[in-house]
């Protein structure tokens, strides 16, 4: 049993709004994360999708894209992103799941998913503090992120994942770093950063955490093993 990560899969949705208009990595998208995945995953791992998983506007609008996530390989742990705008309570989303026969899906707020020796804990985070309702923002992201490290059971690795990236050129956002400092935290998965802000992403460790950028085109469509 593996855990693997993946953000950004930006899946079309009912919407139909499909990513391969901006070309170059995004050319056949879907069909390239379905043979990636397939070849990759097996039943019995785990899949982080840390973000933006669907165009859908709402849960319903969303469903086909996770009737297709659906369909491949291993369980699937999703985190919220910035465009995930079919995100509803999670007991609702679950509860829709399931009637239309889709059980490997968990949804991560305020709350953590253990798979063997790992405790996978979440929040979306935030990209901005320039003013005082990033402040506010922030703050309430970084109590998510605690609440879920708190969820965490004793003995097993917390591994954080986070749509934002935490860190960036020249510094960090200083709350949900000390947060994960607080808890132990030795490894962060993060997504969000497309094209050509992806060379600038923060890789490797610091601040005594070792920071990998997963979203769906930096890691050309293939689930990074953690």
């Amino acid at each position: 049993m593996s855990v693997f990560a993946i953000g950004d899969t930006h899946l079309p949705g009912a919407a139909n709004k499909p990513m391969d208009v901006f070309g170059g990595a995004w050319d056949n998208y879907i069909e390239k994360l379905k043979i990636n995945w397939e070849k990759n995953v097996s039943d019995t791992d785990t899949v982080v999708i840390a973000g933006d998983v669907s165009w859908g506007m709402s849960f319903e609008e969303a469903l086909c894209d996770f009737e297709l996530l659906a369909r491949l390989p291993g369980r699937k742990v999703i985190v919220k992103g910035n465009h995930d705008y079919w995100w509803d309570t999670v007991s609702k989303m679950t509860r829709i799941l399931n009637k239309r026969g889709i059980c490997n899906f968990e949804f991560i707020y305020n709350s953590c998913v253990s798979v063997e020796n790992y405790a996978l804990c979440a929040t979306r985070g935030w990209c901005e503090k320039k003013s005082e309702q990033d402040d506010k923002i922030i703050m309430r992201e970084a109590g998510r992120l605690e609440r879920s490290l708190m969820c965490a059971p004793n003995g097993l690795e917390k591994v954080v994942f986070m749509h934002y990236p935490p860190v960036f050129d020249g510094g960090c956002i200083e709350e949900f770093v000390s947060v994960m400092q607080k808890y132990g935290v030795k490894r962060c998965f993060y997504g969000h950063l497309h094209a050509a802000s992806i060379k600038n992403a923060v890789r490797g460790t610091h601040f005594g955490i070792e920071f990998f950028l997963v979203s769906a085109d930096a890691i050309d469509f293939l689930p990074l093993k953690i």
